[in-house]
């Protein structure tokens, strides 16, 4: 069994090959998939969340928790796993919030953040006990009417919406008008209305952006971050059991991009930590990430139907496409379409050509690979997308023209 790097993208370093076939948690992806032959699957490679857990701990302070955000893989077994591997987990509804809860992890080790909150979720949220990260003064008066309701005090946090942004982000969540938060301005007034709210305030949640692969990027904003809440600690005189300084570590997905670079993020962290320790001695600092740690494990896997020729471009033709992936196909926020990491599942490593794979859909949007060099391909093969275990499944119209919807598989 030998590992190898696509000829095509980044090297991708977790997976081994074995007569050519793509080796996923020590197995042929063509034996994990044996009873599903026929049906698209996203797989998930548990030994790679650990790696990429285990690249955490080695450059992050011991002081600092480890947060999974949800909303990058929410199936079960996926959360299961990690938060045996973490201190704590990141919820963005009420569906992912049953998720956590059912994975057993501690109630008061999980969050709830996003606007919109619905009355059902407040309410759930209260009665297990879970902090809830406050995006809104209207959203701190309907949690607090609820909780007075149940006649259960409310566990929150405060989201700020920072007067920086996280520079070179994928998507930018702070800095300007913004649904995500309160703004820096009238952070203060909050905090005190909490306060005088008789609420279990336990601290601040300040995420500035995703998708960051610019290490200098994430050190200015980490900096500012701690700037800020040290700030709003004095200005309210409050301390803070918990600040969350978010995460918005990226992995690469595309042509020319690099690893984000750790080492200079955790050295910084460490001299944070040793700046504010008079302020935030007592207070558990959490980042908060999901696409890092996920977004590697998966691979989407869809089978070819067909392989014709149109005036001289070869298109293979998959049994799966953008609605089950609408990332890869470019659709998901990508102002110039760009190829995730694609290969042919059971040819790697063989003679090439150029080709475009395409889903089964009648738009011309559905497109998995677009004139990329690939294994030479025949009907009945498999083709792979990589960097597909974050915003994948969940992120996609499943139900678009009405087409059967992938399995997914934890191994």
């Amino acid at each position: 069994m030998t590992k190898k790097s696509l000829e095509h993208h980044s090297p991708l370093n977790f997976y081994n090959v074995e007569d050519n076939c793509l080796v996923m948690g020590e197995q042929k992806f063509t034996d994990i998939l044996s009873q599903h032959k026929d049906v698209p699957a996203y797989i998930y490679d548990s030994s790679v969340i650990k790696q990429k857990i285990d690249s955490l701990r080695e450059i992050l302070p011991k002081s600092m928790h480890i947060h999974y955000a949800i909303k990058a893989n929410p199936m079960p077994e996926v959360v299961g796993y990690i938060q045996g591997l973490v201190e704590g987990l990141d919820v963005a509804s009420g569906l992912e919030l049953k998720v956590a809860l059912a994975s057993g992890t501690n109630p008061k080790d999980i969050s709830f953040a996003g606007p919109g909150k619905s009355i059902d979720e407040l309410t759930l949220a209260i009665k297990s006990g879970i902090t809830i990260n406050l995006e809104s003064e209207t959203e701190l008066d309907r949690a607090t009417k609820i909780g007075e309701q149940l006649g259960i005090t409310p566990r929150v946090a405060l989201r700020i919406n920072p007067n920086f942004e996280l520079k070179t982000s994928g998507m930018k969540m702070s800095g300007g008008p913004k649904q995500f938060g309160v703004d820096t301005e009238i952070a203060n007034d909050i905090i005190k209305k909490i306060v005088s709210y008789n609420l279990d305030f336990i601290g601040l949640h300040i995420f500035s952006g995703s998708q960051n692969l610019k290490t200098k990027a994430l050190i200015e904003a980490q900096t500012k971050t701690f700037a800020l809440a040290a700030a709003l600690a004095e200005q309210s005189a409050t301390e803070f059991s918990k600040l969350n300084i978010g995460g918005s570590f990226g992995i690469p997905y595309f042509p020319g991009e690099k690893p984000l670079s750790l080492e200079p993020i955790g050295e910084n962290l460490h001299l944070l930590l040793d700046q504010y320790a008079d302020r935030f001695g007592n207070t558990s600092i959490i980042t908060e990430l999901g696409r890092f740690i996920v977004g590697e494990s998966g691979v989407y896997i869809c089978k070819i139907i067909d392989k014709k020729i149109s005036r001289g471009s070869t298109f293979l033709i998959l049994n799966g496409g953008l609605h089950h992936h609408l990332a890869a196909s470019g659709n998901f926020g990508q102002v110039i379409r760009k190829n995730y990491p694609v290969t042919v599942a059971n040819k790697i490593g063989l003679e090439t050509e150029r080709a475009s794979a395409v889903g089964p859909l009648c738009t011309p949007l559905d497109i998995l690979a677009q004139d990329m060099i690939l294994p030479k391909a025949d009907i009945d093969d498999y083709v792979a997308v990589f960097n597909s275990g974050a915003y994948g499944y969940t992120s996609s119209p499943l139900n678009f023209l009405s087409h059967p919807h992938p399995i997914e598989v934890f191994v």
